[in-house]
């Protein structure tokens, strides 16, 4: 009897090794794949917060620039454009930098967008702004 039992395990064993191998290489799988999924995220979140850096930083030292340029003259067009660029640089000093989960992000970025294109208008000044991976560049 005691062979008939041991025979059994065996089989059973036998017979249910698939399905165990399978269980375990799933946990195996899943566990890496969370791994590299981290990972992949934080090198995706580092790289778009960094384009999103650098164009907002662009907005900023354009408007700041042309706002010291526009102190000195104080008819009424100049007035329009120094309450516009205020305006932007308002925007991006609220801008939530330092909160990724801001569920406005998007929102508030093209909103900062348009108005910078409002500035520009303004100024009459036409950009062409890029960013890639060779090179980032803002010309006028």
């Amino acid at each position: 009897m005691a062979a008939a039992a041991a025979n059994s395990d065996m089989f059973d064993e036998i017979v249910m090794a698939e399905e165990r191998f399978h269980g375990e290489g799933y946990q195996e799988g899943y566990a890496e794949g969370s791994h590299v999924g981290v990972i992949e995220g934080r090198r995706y979140g580092s790289l778009h917060g960094a384009k999103i850096g650098s164009e907002i930083g662009c907005y900023l030292g354009f408007a700041l620039t042309w706002q010291c340029l526009l102190q000195k003259c104080v008819d009424e067009k100049n007035c329009k454009k120094i309450r516009a660029l205020d305006s932007l640089i308002g925007m991006i000093q609220k801008f939530p930098y330092e909160d990724p989960m801001y569920d406005k992000l998007q929102e508030d970025l093209e909103k900062i967008r348009g108005k910078f294109k409002q500035v520009r208008s303004m100024l009459n000044i036409q950009s062409d702004f890029r960013i890639g991976t060779e090179r980032s560049s803002l010309t006028f």
